[in-house]
């Protein structure tokens, strides 16, 4: 009968760190297995065999040996795995051939954080660029979870991903926002599985990965008319990214980061040509005088972006959007107080509101759908064969001229 257990080897020198390792006894054969895991001697319980919790040390080297117990906990149990499949083979085998497997193993796995960062640079490489910032930033908030401390996929159980959800709603993120962080570690994780990176135990089935009804982000076409009619010539920024929330309006709804890229070579025989950054769908707006003024107002000769968010080609322009839309929003809160809208401004809320009020002035939902470049492209290829473009710049032209009227 084949037996671990957890061994402490004291340091020869004094007030310093011991070594734990694990002892494998088979058929009367005793072997050890080294580990990086090292404690103080006070830390160690001889007669448990076991590393001592002790309340009166200090919190942070209590946190370090909690996660040091979790990581034991782990090998041991990874080291009880691969006795069982010898087992379960049904013929003799050697200590030797334990530690062979579990040192094979222990080489040929990859991490989780090395394994989210391999999927982060695939995106990359594949353009989808969008994406790769999501898995980055999942990276980043579950690596402050984890103090930095990487692990193997298979030490991932229920009780880890629900301690995660518990840190995230801890720090201020909403259900949303960790629902949405969980779905994007829950597909990485399926992928490991598919890769035989560890086996499915379906961790994820007691967090929240839904979606809940979010807050009104629509603004009418009055308060769209209040924050036109700011006077926001003594403040540039501010009067910047007003600029940019009503140009986005008029383009029906447009996403920053297409603005951010539309360059003044889309813009021929009085319209707009350009490819959505998100899907890859080709966009046809005309381009109407409301646009234009923004457009002249911003212009640079040396600049071949419409406006001045990437102002270099050099490899950072996803860099200088994300800054820039960043600044933006932020400024755009401040619009939202001085034009006494109850609701956080961001550049959302402009593609939000276009669909709203092209909705609420009986404009048809295939036409709100197409003019604002549907993601799905099922339905665009569908309303592609039946809604022709003029009907979608009539109801864009018709929406710009009650903002004019609007009072």
């Amino acid at each position: 009968m084949a037996s671990i257990k957890l061994k402490f080897r004291v340091s020869s020198l004094p007030e310093k760190e011991g070594t734990l390792y694990f002892q494998v006894i088979h058929e009367r054969v005793v072997k050890q297995i080294g580990t990086s895991y090292r404690i103080y001697e006070s830390e160690w319980d001889e007669h448990r065999c076991d590393i001592v919790m002790q309340s009166l040390i200090a919190p942070n080297r209590l946190k370090a040996i909690k996660s040091v117990r979790e990581k034991i906990a782990w090998e041991k149990n990874r080291l009880n795995k691969i006795i069982e499949q010898f087992k379960n083979k049904g013929r003799c085998f050697s200590v030797d051939e334990i530690i062979r497997e579990y040192n094979a193993q222990s080489s040929n796995k990859t991490t989780v954080f090395e394994y989210l960062k391999i999927q982060i640079e695939k995106l990359k490489s594949t353009g989808k660029e969008r994406t790769s910032e999501t898995y980055k930033q999942m990276l980043l908030s579950f690596m402050k979870f984890r103090n930095g401390e990487d692990l193997f996929f298979d030490i991932i159980d229920e009780a880890l991903i629900c301690q995660y959800e518990s840190h995230m709603r801890i720090f201020g993120l909403c259900r949303n926002t960790t629902s949405f962080y969980l779905r994007v570690f829950r597909s990485v994780y399926n992928r490991a599985v598919d890769d035989g990176l560890t086996e499915q135990t379906n961790p994820f089935k007691r967090v929240y990965t839904g979606v809940d009804k979010t807050s009104k982000r629509a603004i009418s076409l009055k308060e769209i008319k209040k924050i036109k009619d700011l006077d926001l010539s003594s403040t540039p920024t501010l009067d910047f990214a007003r600029d940019m929330f009503l140009f986005s309006f008029y383009m029906r709804g447009m996403s920053f980061i297409d603005i951010a890229y539309l360059k003044k070579k889309n813009l021929s025989n009085g319209f707009v040509v350009y490819n959505r950054r998100k899907t890859g769908q080709q966009l046809v707006v005309k381009w109407e005088k409301q646009m234009e003024a923004i457009a002249n107002k911003h212009l640079d000769s040396n600049n071949p972006f419409l406006f001045p968010i990437i102002t270099k080609e050099d490899g950072t322009e996803r860099k200088q959007y994300l800054n820039k839309m960043m600044l933006i929003n932020r400024y755009l809160k401040k619009i939202a107080e001085l034009a006494k809208i109850p609701i956080p401004l961001t550049m959302y809320v402009a593609r939000h509101s276009w669909a709203s009020i092209a909705q609420s002035k009986n404009v048809p939902m295939q036409a709100i759908s197409l003019g604002m470049g549907h993601d799905n492209e099922e339905t665009t290829r569908i309303y592609l064969a039946s809604i022709q473009t003029n009907v979608i710049d009539n109801a864009n032209n018709k929406i710009l001229n009650l903002l004019e009227k609007n009072k």
